[in-house]
């Protein structure tokens, strides 16, 4: 586009819409996280149409990317699902141009990574049109199998519903959530959860010693196989089963047992046991028939970035049982959580040495039969009918005011997570690891729970946990990341999940959605924080006073850069000692008079 030319017309229409909504969630992203220079090393230029980012190439050509104003973790998001190039005018409309004409300007050790990124984006856009094909066919399964209304959706195995819908929805920040590694349709049909399949674990046997099971066997729930249930009656004594995604067998499976030394003494049984269902975790499975037992197992593929792979390694399964240890010290400590603050028992576990050769055994509280039982994901996801999901649970439980619903969930989500912020805790507690619990007391009004599960990461100022919560309070983590030496990593954590994915997509996401305006939501936010963060204490020193100046009153907020440490970068390049824990700053959409 030559100087003082006019810009693409904003009429346009792209020749693929599917593709074009794809294209500006890449953008923003790319924006977001400064990708090439797209925020620090671009002018503005305001033309009759709007503003447009202006990004200078070292052979003196220029890109152009038409922007708006956001405020969600970015001043400014993609207009339009292009890039214009300044000396032709030509419009780069489809995600391998616009990554392409980027990773020209990358230094060249990064651009294995724009490549990485455009095969991700090229599984995202497969997925969305599957999704889009198959959507009318998914709602009317759901109905028939739960009910027209989902918030009729009761107990743990209707639950699963709901990560159906949320499956179907982008992820506030990750533009290609929705793909998964190296799966093809017929893999996501018979296994992932937009699709609410059923489908029987696989399992291998292996020698009991070689197996470690937190507990012992015996702490193996009823529903574990024996290796004669799996046909194998000549190993009862000797060996135990663990199990196996079926997309893990094969190539994977072979390679972890070798690299294990199990080749010679692992056995894969031929007959598959135990129905399941999966998770919006895809990963996670529920037992069918006893829905409270949630089975977690590695996978050989990968979400929200190419080095987000989805195994499970050993120190995981203790760091989870710590945190898990650590949080009901604090529920102890803070009677009114009590009953309000669920949590699924994760202390059952199993292993052989190998990130793929584990299982973890997650049982869900009792007592969940009447209650819709939501992952926070699903929210503002598409309900059968076209409605969303939050409009419907608002009908039932808060006379159909959806704001109503939102203004209590963060009462009691800022009231948590501020009072385990002041013993030193700071969770990664993303809107999959909560799920929002609704159903009536004995009274007849409306009782709003959370239940809590996957806390394996988190970040702890143990100083301040010692000195809060006693000298014995349970700090045996694994992972060396997790303790801290002051609350830096805390609020980050605190900011980029809770606050950003569990507040503050719901805020912009129901403006979005035409349920309120955006500043008065953004308030509503503040003000719940606000509330909590004073009954810390505020004072000099206090836990309160950090929150405020941190995440309150800053300037700016740190937003997590996912797509740079997850695919773009390497570790090296990027710096980032964990991918999912990798920033650099938005605007703080709290501050008062930017609402």
């Amino acid at each position: 586009m030559p100087a003082g030319a006019a810009p693409p017309a904003e009429t346009a229409e792209p020749a693929d819409a599917t593709e074009a909504e794809l294209l500006l969630r890449v953008l923003g992203a790319l924006l977001r996280e400064d990708v090439v220079g797209l925020r620090t090393r671009t002018t503005t230029v305001d033309r009759a149409d709007g503003r447009w980012l202006r990004l200078t190439a070292d052979d003196g050509d220029a890109l152009l990317l038409p922007v708006a104003p956001d405020g969600y973790q970015s001043v400014y998001a993609a207009r339009l699902p292009l890039l214009a190039r300044e000396s032709d005018g030509r419009e780069l409309t489809t995600h391998e141009e616009v990554l392409g004409a980027l990773r020209a300007l990358a230094d060249p050790v990064d651009r294995a990574g724009f490549d990485a990124f455009a095969e991700e984006c090229r599984q995202t856009l497969a997925t969305m049109r599957l999704h889009a094909r198959t959507r009318d066919e998914v709602a009317a399964a759901l109905t028939a199998a739960h009910g027209e209304d989902p918030a009729d959706w009761t107990g743990l195995a209707a639950g699963l519903a709901h990560d159906t819908l949320a499956a179907r929805l982008d992820h506030p920040v990750y533009p290609t959530a929705r793909g998964r590694s190296g799966l093809d349709e017929s893999q996501l049909r018979s296994h992932a959860p937009e699709f609410h399949p059923h489908f029987a674990l696989r399992w291998i046997v292996v020698p009991e010693r070689d197996l470690t099971v937190a507990g012992g066997p015996a702490a193996l729930p009823d529903a574990w196989p024996t290796p004669a249930a799996l046909g194998l009656p000549g190993l009862d004594g000797s060996h135990l089963a663990l199990p196996v995604h079926p997309l893990t067998v094969g190539a994977p499976l072979r390679e972890a047992l070798s690299a294990a030394g199990l080749a010679d003494r692992a056995v894969l049984a031929e007959r598959p046991y135990l129905d399941v269902v999966p998770t919006l975790s895809m990963r996670t499975v529920a037992v069918t028939d006893d829905p409270t037992l949630h089975i977690k197992v590695p996978m050989a593929t990968a979400t929200l970035g190419l080095r987000n792979r989805r195994i499970i390694r050993p120190g995981f399964l203790a760091d989870g049982v710590a945190g898990q240890r650590l949080l009901e010290t604090v529920i102890a400590r803070e009677p009114r959580f009590q009953g309000v603050i669920l949590h699924a028992d994760e202390t059952v576990h199993a292993h052989a040495g190998h990130e793929l050769l584990a299982a973890l055994c997650r049982r869900q509280p009792a007592g969940l039969d009447d209650a819709v039982v939501t992952p926070l994901a699903a929210l503002l996801a598409e309900a059968p009918g076209g409605r969303l999901l939050i409009d419907h649970l608002a009908d039932r439980f808060h006379d159909g005011d959806p704001i109503a619903l939102l203004d209590g969930y963060l009462r009691l989500l800022f009231d948590w997570q501020t009072t385990l912020f002041g013993h030193g805790i700071a969770l990664e507690s993303h809107q999959q690891n909560i799920s929002l619990v609704l159903d009536r007391d004995p009274a007849g009004d409306t009782r709003m729970r959370l239940l809590l599960k996957d806390d394996d990461s988190p970040r702890v100022n143990a100083a301040r946990a010692r000195a809060s919560l006693g000298a014995d309070v349970p700090l045996g983590f694994d992972d060396a990341r997790i303790l801290c030496e002051d609350d830096r990593p805390l609020t980050d954590m605190f900011t980029t999940i809770t606050l950003h994915l569990c507040a503050g997509s719901y805020a912009f996401g129901l403006a979005r959605h035409g349920r309120a305006g955006a500043g008065a939501l953004q308030a509503l936010v503040r003000d719940r924080l606000a509330e909590a963060v004073e009954r810390l204490g505020t004072g000099a020193g206090e836990p309160g006073a950090v929150l405020r100046a941190r995440v309150l009153d800053a300037p700016e907020l740190p937003v997590k850069a996912m797509v740079s440490a997850g695919t773009l970068l390497s570790k090296e390049r990027s710096g980032a000692a964990d991918i999912n824990k990798h920033y650099t700053t938005g605007p703080n959409y709290l501050l008062r008079g930017r609402q």
